[in-house]
């Protein structure tokens, strides 16, 4: 993600003293003059407000895609390739924007992820980066086994190191690893099954944004049922990253 559209994340709409075209004077769009073609300056809005839409979570993809690529061919810096310097440096910042807003609500996951930042929300971090990072630091990293899955955790965190010792020893266990399969196949199971659970709690989420839009204190309990969703599907990803690096080496 670049720095000009870093600065844009989490931000509100601010309040623009002109709509009209710094060229022409017309009334423009948002991000181009309708009359003139000219890109506009960038103004620091969230992702969901550089698309034109509310804060919610079950998008139209296909729409959405459809409106990318519409902005696209109107902001692409090659169109304003003989623009002046200033004008250039507009394009390249809105389409920069345009490519990270676009990603980013597109996948169903980071659209998730990056409300809940607009929210005040972070996520517990359970990354491949913050691991390596914690390993080379000495530092011990935040993560949470989820109640749920304490048993079935420790059982298979077990055989896996009952698998790498094999391994090292240069022995085979077949039932061993085809234990640790199964138990693999039900953990990605669990995996697709949050996605659903998520995506239920979308719909109330934008009902309460349809309603009361300002009541952020209504909306709380969902948000916080989402951030368990994501904490706990993002612990079951690594942990299926791990079995796979376990079988594999």
């Amino acid at each position: 993600m670049t720095k000009s559209a870093l600065t844009m994340i989490g931000a509100k709409p601010l309040p623009q003293d002109t709509h009209t075209c710094w060229s022409c004077g017309s009334m423009r769009a948002a991000h181009f003059c309708e009359s003139c073609g000219k890109v506009q300056p960038p103004v620091p809005v969230d992702y969901f407000t550089f698309f034109g839409l509310p804060p919610k979570l079950d998008l139209d993809v296909a729409a959405l895609e459809k409106n990318f690529y519409e902005l696209s061919r109107k902001l692409h810096p090659d169109l304003n390739a003989r623009a002046g310097t200033q004008e250039q440096e507009w394009s390249m910042e809105q389409s920069s924007l345009l490519n990270d807003a676009y990603r980013t609500l597109k996948d169903p996951i980071k659209r998730t992820q990056y409300l809940l930042h607009l929210e005040g929300v972070e996520l517990e971090e359970q990354s491949k980066s913050a691991t390596e990072q914690a390993r080379a630091t000495g530092e011990i990293k935040k993560q949470i086994v989820p109640p749920d899955l304490l048993e079935e955790v420790f059982e298979l965190n077990m055989q896996l190191e009952e698998l790498r010792m094999n391994k090292k020893m240069g022995e085979a266990d077949p039932a061993l690893i085809a234990e640790i399969g199964k138990q693999k196949l039900s953990l990605e199971a669990k995996h697709e099954a949050l996605l659903q659970e998520l995506q239920t709690h979308w719909t109330t989420w934008d009902r309460l944004i349809d309603r009361s839009p300002a009541a952020v204190d209504e909306r709380a309990p969902v948000r916080d049922k989402m951030v368990d969703v994501l904490n706990r599907r993002n612990y079951i990803r690594n942990l299926v990253r791990d079995v796979n690096a376990a079988l594999e080496n």
